[in-house]
């Protein structure tokens, strides 16, 4: 069995495979990791070795805490990959992204494959079907949006994400509501069209926290895949491992 620990930019995240199959999925805090990864040990004994994906510095301490329990593998640029990276500026690379181009690479070979992440940010990766990663795009996630009208404003809100009624606010508040929604909206479809009009047999993959959220408003062909980054962690580590 295998351990996952995907430490994100809001919430933490500790899978347990049995092979390529998810046995358990559970969201932490941070703060607990180390406690939440004993009880896992404890609860799953047959768990041999981790993978740990963080896009932010780890605790050293934690780190020792979590490799007296098993062995744990730190997901790094200069770790193996089953793709080659034509990335400019590789240790720029999230790690997460790379994680998200190893899913595409197991679950999708030979195709062209572009991988949305909408989270804090939303991210665009593209692998094409020799297996090369080219590179893709960042933009302010759905949550992003609504604090920067707040924080860069004198009088607009901040409010929850909602799906408005219409495209025309009638009010500030659904002015708000549509002015994110629906620029997300048009982004994602534009950046879609765009790498169709080059691959036209493009495969296209929605993940990440507001993935669900997003989806339902999409009238294009389009995967949501909620745990393709756990998915994808877990295929590295196996990669690595043999």
């Amino acid at each position: 069995m295998n351990l996952i620990i995907d430490i994100g930019n809001t919430v933490t995240k500790l899978a347990v495979f049995q092979s390529d199959k998810m046995i358990i999925v559970q969201t932490v805090a941070t703060t607990e990791l180390v406690a939440e990864v004993e009880k896992l040990v404890e609860n799953f004994p047959e768990i041999k070795q981790g993978l740990l994906s963080s896009v932010k510095i780890i605790d050293n301490l934690d780190l020792e805490r979590l490799q007296k329990l098993l062995p744990i593998t730190i997901l790094e640029v200069s770790l193996e990959m089953p793709f080659k990276n034509d990335y400019d500026t590789p240790h720029t690379l999230g790690v997460d992204r790379l994680a998200l181009m190893a899913a595409a690479v197991d679950q999708y070979p030979k195709s062209n494959v572009l991988v949305i992440d909408a989270g804090s940010c939303i991210t665009y990766d593209f692998m094409d079907a020799n297996q090369n990663y080219l590179g893709g795009a960042i933009s302010p996630g759905l949550e992003m949006r609504y604090k920067s009208l707040e924080a860069f404003t004198s009088n607009l809100p901040l409010l929850q994400k909602t799906v408005p009624n219409q495209s025309i606010g009638s009010s500030t508040e659904a002015s708000i509501h549509s002015g994110i929604l629906y620029g997300i909206l048009y982004e994602i479809e534009g950046t879609i069209k765009a790498y169709q009009n080059k691959y036209p047999d493009l495969t296209v993959i929605l993940t990440g926290g507001d993935a669900d959220f997003l989806c339902k408003q999409f009238k294009i062909s389009i995967f949501a895949h909620s745990n393709f980054l756990l998915e994808g962690l877990n295929f590295l580590l196996e990669f690595n491992s043999n």
